[in-house]
């Protein structure tokens, strides 16, 4: 039935086709018998092609059914392979589980031992890395991680040999901590230079060297100064222990590997603690240094006049070098007079001394009493100061605050660091001042009372 459609339409072509053909021979033809001719000649040509036409059809439709025959034959092989390799990959996971229940049986408790061995090699590399030790001995770093990407392959396992370097590593580690080693190594000094110099290891603990105190980087394996040591008897012992040979030396040990030292170097001096304080804080000390200095004049100068006072009392000649002599001295030169006369001129002796033995004294005790009131002063302005910090930058940062806050409790501190040696002093020089003034009374007051009975 195909046939026969292809068949006719190729008739109807060849028709149109001949007829066109004929439309434009007419115009040539000179009889109808010439256009006869020409209709004749287009329609077999026009057949020809028409059969040529059909001849090509059916070979392409025949090329069509072979590749569509063998794209199906291909897809039926593809599909027997897919059901072979799901088959195969079946029966080689049911394989896979057969080998791995038989290797959980084989192993046995190696299984639990394999599990700590990889716990301890993790924990080991950790710690290695963080040790002094590690300075000289970089190369178990290796042997560590090699073992540690062994234990986590499940192809591989470890051997007894891996075991036995472990456990050896471990036990030089215990060893290491408890020597004290000279090695030479490359430090960076505090201005940035470097300089392979001699240092000291001190266990898994300390490093240090001619300088001091060294820091270890256990990220980037280097070594390098303090930026600032700690106080003079920790970093003499430093130095003593880098100079000995042998023997037992006294050492400043950072059994935290660096904690207690870090904090050690920021804890602030005398003079940093004293510059915290500022103009207040400077102000109280000048001032003690003042107080001070009285104190110890008037109690060397009263101290002076005591002995001497002493001395008169043990003996009777005239001397006018203390104030006891002088109030005597008054005594004999007006010896004649009356019992009320006597008695006003000694009293007028006694008090011509009083200034000298009471001077600088409220001075003393002046400086006991406003240097706490200046301490306070020093208090509010480091407060003042704190919460300007806090309105400008919030209280987020405590850095920014400890500036004031330093302020306030230093001078706080400076305060009641001078005022209380100043109230000591004060009592000491007050109670000598006492003591003369005593004498001199009870003297007088003997006096009188012996000239009263030679005149009653």
């Amino acid at each position: 039935m195909k046939r026969l459609t292809l068949i006719i339409a190729a008739g109807l072509l060849s028709l149109g086709a001949g007829v066109g053909n004929a439309q434009n021979a007419g115009d040539d033809a000179a009889s109808m018998a010439d256009l006869l001719d020409q209709i004749r000649q287009g329609q077999a040509r026009d057949s020809q092609e028409a059969r040529q036409r059909e001849a090509q059809f059916n070979q392409n439709r025949n090329e069509q059914q072979n590749l569509l025959n063998r794209a199906r034959a291909e897809r039926t092989r593809q599909e027997n392979e897919s059901a072979r390799l799901e088959q195969a990959f079946e029966n080689n996971q049911a394989r896979i589980v057969a080998a791995r229940a038989a290797l959980d049986e084989r192993l046995g408790a190696l299984k639990e031992l394999f599990g700590v061995l990889q716990t301890v090699s993790g924990d080991t590399q950790g710690r290695f890395n963080a040790s002094l030790t590690n300075l000289q001995f970089p190369e178990r770093e290796e042997f560590l991680v090699a073992l540690g990407s062994k234990m986590a392959s499940a192809t591989e396992l470890a051997q007894i040999e891996d075991i036995e370097t472990l456990w050896f590593e471990l036990q030089r580690e215990i060893t290491e901590s408890g020597r004290v080693v000279r090695f030479n190594h490359l430090v960076t000094r505090a201005d940035g230079t470097q300089e392979e110099m001699e240092v000291v290891r001190v266990g898994s603990f300390n490093l240090i060297s001619d300088v001091g105190y060294l820091e270890h980087d256990s990220g980037e394996g280097s070594i390098s100064e303090l930026l600032r040591q700690p106080d003079g008897r920790v970093l003499g012992s430093a130095g003593d222990l880098f100079e000995a040979e042998s023997g037992y030396v006294s050492f400043g040990l950072d059994v935290t590997r660096g904690g207690i030292l870090g904090l050690l170097v920021e804890t602030p001096t005398i003079t940093e603690k004293i510059d915290q304080g500022g103009i207040v804080g400077y102000s109280i000390l000048a001032l003690g240094a003042v107080g001070l200095l009285i104190a110890i004049w008037r109690f060397m100068g009263l101290s002076s006049d005591s002995r001497r006072v002493s001395a008169k009392l043990k003996r009777d000649s005239a001397s006018t070098d203390n104030p006891l002599g002088r109030v005597l001295a008054a005594y004999e030169s007006n010896r004649n007079a009356d019992t009320e006369t006597i008695e006003l001129k000694l009293s007028e002796a006694a008090l011509k001394e009083m200034p000298g033995l009471t001077k600088g004294l409220l001075f003393i005790k002046v400086i006991s009493v406003v240097a706490p009131l200046m301490g306070l002063l020093g208090t509010v302005t480091g407060m003042i100061k704190t919460f300007q910090v806090i309105t400008l930058y919030g209280a987020g940062d405590p850095k920014m605050m400890a500036g004031g806050i330093s302020q306030a409790l230093v001078t706080t501190v400076l305060g009641l660091v001078v005022a209380i040696p100043m109230v000591l002093l004060h009592t000491i020089v007050s109670g000598q001042s006492r003591k003369i003034v005593n004498i001199l009374q009870s003297q007088s007051a003997g006096l009188i009372a012996e000239h009263s009975e030679k005149k009653g």
